[in-house]
């Protein structure tokens, strides 16, 4: 008889044998753990999931699996459930990873990382272009943007006390988390104004005599007729010599903006006809600034409207790849426009 059995305890091999099932065990639970926290191949696609908002986490479940994620609905469960995710994960539209395990997707769910869309606004916009430009990217009505932007209550949230939010939806590129709402959009796009807007700039309008909406006003202007930036302070001298001299402005981006707002639609090239429209927009036929601004103006000509060059001039006028000649009397302005004509007409 072997001394082991002698004494009453086990035999050997029985007692080999326990700890290494219970290795085993915890081997399997470590594989399968590892499995869970396996981050997706660097190259890996992703799945649009769609998480309505007061979905319950079997739902969840269900829409993560159907979407061939997760390949055990009840380890998912159990696993959300160990680590207190099954009542945390945020409702929204998500990119998720395929390949990756059941650990990151539930981090991914219960920090909110939804999916996002890059929208870029370009200078120069007017309101109506901007909606219709966010109806095809973004999908949200042309319509429904418009309404929201004229709205009182949302303006008034914003701070913004003006007809519409015209020029104050500053140009820029934006990473929007999906879906995105006409308001988001628009609390985005002014937070953005309000971020760039330099407060030494309060000073200058001061000493300029003018509210941000004028100053704002006469920079679309600017934003309107420059195609090069080192023209931009000069067009803005040239504007801020006719207001001081009590002129006509005569700005083709504000008949532009009054027959879009009669028509809806923007004249790139304006006729003798569109100079007669009767609006407060139209600065052939009405002294001084607009109402407000004719487009959304960018953080250049903002600067531009802000410090325009002193400058002896009152004309110009668009010459060869969109630079301009400009003029101190009307008698050298029409030499200009008649020497551009015959350039051409000898180029044709």
């Amino acid at each position: 008889m072997r001394k082991g059995h002698e004494s009453g305890e086990d035999p050997v091999p029985n007692t080999v044998c326990r700890p290494r099932a219970r290795g085993t065990r915890y081997a399997v639970l470590g594989t399968v753990l590892l499995l869970a926290c396996a981050p997706p191949p660097p190259d890996a696609p992703t799945v649009r999931v769609t998480i309505p908002a007061g979905s319950t986490f079997r739902a969840v479940t269900d829409s993560v699996a159907a979407h061939g994620l997760i390949a055990s609905r009840l380890w998912f469960r159990l696993l959300a459930r160990l680590r207190s995710a099954d009542r945390t994960v945020k409702a929204g539209i998500y990119d998720l990873p395929d390949g990756a395990g059941a650990w990151v997707l539930l981090d991914i769910l219960r920090s909110g990382r939804v999916a996002t869309v890059r929208f870029t606004a370009p200078e120069g916009l007017t309101l109506l272009e901007l909606a219709g430009l966010v109806e095809a990217r973004l999908e949200i009505p042309r319509d429904t943007l418009l309404a929201r932007a004229r709205d009182p209550a949302l303006r008034e949230r914003l701070g913004r006390a003006v007809p519409t939010l015209e020029g104050y939806l500053l140009p820029e590129t934006y990473i929007l988390p999906l879906p995105v709402s006409a308001d988001a959009l628009l609390q985005a796009m002014v937070a953005e104004f309000e971020r760039r807007w330099n407060p030494a700039w309060n000073a200058r309008l001061d000493s300029l005599g003018m509210t941000r909406t004028q100053l704002l006003t006469l920079a679309s202007i600017v934003e309107g007729e420059a195609r090069h930036d080192d023209e931009r302070t000069t067009i803005a001298g040239v504007y801020s010599n006719r207001l001081q001299l009590g002129m006509l402005l005569q700005a083709d981006p504000t008949v532009q903006y009054a027959v879009q707002l009669a028509t809806g639609e923007r004249k790139t090239r304006l006729l003798f006809k569109d100079l007669a429209i009767e609006s407060p927009y139209n600065t052939y036929r009405h002294p001084g600034l607009p109402p407000g601004p004719v487009n959304s103006p960018g953080i250049k000509s903002i600067e531009a409207a802000l410090h325009p060059a002193s400058v002896p001039y009152l004309y110009f006028v668009a010459a060869e790849a969109g630079h301009h000649v400009f003029s101190r009397t009307l008698v050298e302005h029409n030499r200009a426009i008649e020497a551009i004509r015959r350039a051409e007409a000898r180029s044709r």
